[in-house]
């Protein structure tokens, strides 16, 4: 196992039902509220999964913009999808089964900062690749025009 370098711990309370309230280690971060779709919860918040997908996206989209601006590269826009799949496994529960991820950053000017980041901007992604040693992530950045 590595070296602890830092830990953090989030709370969480049910709020009833399949209805969970996620308070952080930060009072500057306000709490997030999560539910489970039907027939379970009542699909009032995001469940798990689109957590997770929305971890990936954004982590993936803050080294893609940190890695640009790094390279000195002129970023006005970046838009990410998150595509998720789930699948049942053999014993008939459901999983997620891939990810597939999107970056469209538009650049003003020469996009060799884009090419010389594509190679390194994955391997900073604290989540993603976390994630990837148990659950194929896929990721593909696609310039807008």
């Amino acid at each position: 196992m590595s070296e602890v370098v830092s830990s953090f711990g989030i709370e969480i309370e049910q709020v009833s039902g399949y209805e969970f309230r996620v308070k952080f280690d930060k009072p500057q971060h306000p709490s997030l509220l999560m539910d489970e779709p039907g027939p379970l919860g009542k699909d009032s918040a995001p469940n798990p999964s689109r957590i997770l997908a929305a971890a990936i996206g954004d982590c993936l989209s803050a080294s893609l913009m940190f890695c640009l601006s790094r390279s000195g590269a002129k970023v006005s826009d970046l838009k990410t999808e998150v595509s998720v799949d789930l699948v049942r496994n053999e014993q008939k529960r459901l999983r997620i089964g891939k990810i597939d991820v999107k970056l469209r950053p538009r650049l003003d000017g020469d996009s060799a900062a884009l090419t010389k980041c594509l190679s390194t901007f994955e391997d900073f992604c604290v989540v993603t690749q976390s994630v990837r040693q148990g659950l194929p992530v896929s990721v593909s950045v696609e310039p807008q025009e």
